[in-house]
């Protein structure tokens, strides 16, 4: 069961990165400087989920961090 969870979620995330470079091309074409810089923010934290370098939660952080 927490296979296919974890797959179903990893596929999700791949899928929003995807969506979220297609944003960012599109607001970059529009010379949309602040929303670019955001959008590829966005973009990296989710390829950084994939991978596992960051928590899902910004709270499973702030537990660490408090411990």
């Amino acid at each position: 069961m927490s296979y296919i969870y974890s797959r179903r979620r990893t596929e999700t995330l791949d899928y929003l990165q995807a969506m979220l470079g297609q944003l960012r091309t599109m607001a970059e074409a529009e010379r949309c400087d602040m929303l670019t810089y955001l959008i590829e923010m966005a973009y990296l934290e989710a390829g950084d989920i994939i991978r596992g370098e960051r928590p899902i939660n910004v709270d499973q952080t702030q537990r660490i961090d408090t411990a």
